[in-house]
C-alpha cells in the first residue's frame, strides 16, 4: 500500500521560508514521480512542483519558479519542498502525490493527507 505523509506546514509571515516534507512508503521511488499540489479555499487544486528520482528531472509551476525548490533524499524516502519568499497567495493546503508519470498536468494516483501553510496578508 502506497502511503505519503506530509509534515512541516505552518503559519509564517510574508517573505519567510519553510520546508515541508513528504515521507513515502510502499513504492519504488525510482519508478515514480513525487509531486506537490496545493489547494486554497474556494479554488481548484493546482500543481506546484514534481521530481523524478530516475533522472532527476523537476518541474515547477510558473507561480513558484525561483522561489520553491523540490528535492529528494532517496535513502530516507523523503521529498522536500523548500519554499522561500512566501506570499499570502501561497496560503493553501499542500499535498504530495505519487504517480508513475512525471508532470503537473495529470491526476496522480496516490495522495497524502496534506499540510496547511498560511501566510497572512
Amino acid at each position: 500500500e502506497v502511503q505519503l505523509v506530509e509534515s512541516g506546514g505552518g503559519l509564517l509571515q510574508a517573505g519567510g521560508s519553510l520546508r515541508p516534507t513528504c515521507e513515502f512508503s510502499g513504492l519504488t521511488f525510482h519508478d515514480h514521480a513525487i509531486a506537490w499540489f496545493r489547494q486554497a479555499p474556494g479554488k481548484e487544486r493546482e500543481g506546484v512542483s514534481c521530481i523524478s528520482s530516475s533522472d532527476g528531472h523537476t518541474y515547477y509551476a510558473d507561480y513558484v519558479k525561483g522561489r520553491f525548490t523540490i528535492s529528494s533524499d532517496n535513502a530516507k524516502n523523503t521529498v522536500y519542498l523548500q519554499m522561500n519568499s512566501l506570499r499570502p497567495e501561497d496560503t493553501a493546503f499542500y499535498y504530495c502525490a505519487a504517480d508513475t508519470l512525471l508532470g503537473l498536468g495529470h491526476e496522480y494516483v496516490s495522495w497524502g493527507q496534506g499540510t496547511q501553510l498560511t501566510v497572512p496578508s
